[in-house]
């Protein structure tokens, strides 16, 4: 590690901020010293806003009909090997109640762009999960929406939205997606939700086909910009029936590289260690939450629909029961020195002394 480069992350953690040429800078010139020192002071930085809680998030991935034909998702509406299927409102329920007594007090709806699934139909279920579990949050993960579509879901009582913007960069953006899709209103989309009131998530793919240095840059900048309350970053893994199935997938190291500039940049933001971090590593988790990450989410879908909710390959976790996942989670965590808390894990505004 460069006296330089112990310099940008110092200030970076001091400032918050970067200039492109110096965020390109600690990207291009990083090595294992540079990033030892880097998870060090992101992990002073979250003790200081969130101590050594971990929060959990109860995921429900209650359809997996999509709409759109993302180029690297296994759920694309022309994959015709994808096995599909929904869950109905009471299958949902039925999550959340064995959720909650896990000690789940987030459940995050996550599904593809499924027209069946409009507004009356998901007002209802959140209204229903409200009203049975009023201290719990409802986390919300269905994509691209209309202004008043996401503002009947947060009447009826949602609380956050996860929309993963994938890349800031708009040459990027159009190598991973169909032409119809458009980053401009993927951030249209993000913007709307923080003005109606949402905690919002947004985040990227790690090492998808065609990223560069300066296409993560781009996305540092923008979520300097957006300021969002989560960011959710994991690396990108192929889908055999995908067209990007032979390409190479993102790597452990510059995702957690990335976990800690975020850290550093976004000091109050909640920053999970994904899923697909455990796949790609079998401390993937463990290594995302020591560089910086401190949100966890374990899967509460049934165990007979885990497997066709499939975005990548090898997925872990398709078939456990949800006790098996938190238990199996809260060993790992405490394995770390970190413990799982049975809170609603909100946002932070300000840092706790």
């Amino acid at each position: 590690m460069t006296d330089n480069i112990k310099h940008l992350i110092d200030r970076l953690e001091q400032s918050q901020t970067l200039s492109r040429e110096e965020l390109t800078l600690l990207l291009e010139c990083r090595d294992q010293q540079s990033a030892d020192y880097l998870f060090e002071r992101a992990r002073s930085v979250r003790h200081r806003v969130y101590g050594r809680e971990v929060f959990t998030r109860g995921l429900i991935e209650f359809t997996n009909y999509c709409k759109n034909d993302c180029y690297y998702c296994g759920i694309r509406k022309s994959n015709a090997a994808a096995e599909r299927y929904r869950l109905s409102k009471e299958q949902i329920l039925d999550c959340c109640r064995v959720g909650y007594g896990l000690g789940f007090r987030t459940f995050v709806l996550q599904g593809g762009e499924d027209g069946y699934f409009n507004d009356d139909r998901l007002t209802g279920i959140i209204s229903s999960i409200k009203a049975g579990y009023p201290d719990c949050a409802v986390t919300l993960s269905l994509g691209e929406r209309n202004r008043a579509s996401y503002q009947a879901l947060f009447d009826a009582g949602a609380d956050r939205y996860l929309l993963r913007h994938e890349t800031a960069n708009d040459n990027h953006y159009a190598r991973l997606h169909p032409e119809a899709m458009s980053l401009a209103h993927r951030k249209q989309c993000l913007f709307q939700l923080k003005e109606i009131g949402y905690q919002v998530g947004c985040g990227m793919m790690v090492g998808s086909p065609g990223q560069t240095t300066d296409c993560l840059v781009d996305d540092l900048l923008f979520l300097k910009e957006l300021n969002p309350h989560m960011v959710g970053i994991g690396p990108f893994i192929p889908h055999h029936d995908t067209p990007f199935a032979d390409e190479p997938a993102g790597t452990l190291e510059l995702t957690l590289f990335l976990l800690g500039v975020i850290r550093l940049l976004l000091p109050n933001v909640l920053l999970p260690a994904t899923t697909a971090l455990g796949t790609i590593h079998p401390l993937g988790r463990e290594k995302g939450i020591e560089a910086g990450g401190n949100v966890v989410m374990p899967n509460l879908s049934p165990v007979d629909v885990r497997n066709k909710y499939l975005l990548y390959d090898n997925k872990i976790c398709t078939g456990d029961e949800a006790a098996e996942c938190r238990s199996c989670l809260q060993r790992r965590m405490e394995g770390i020195g970190y413990q799982l808390t049975a809170s609603r894990g909100d946002y932070r505004a300000t840092v706790t002394n």
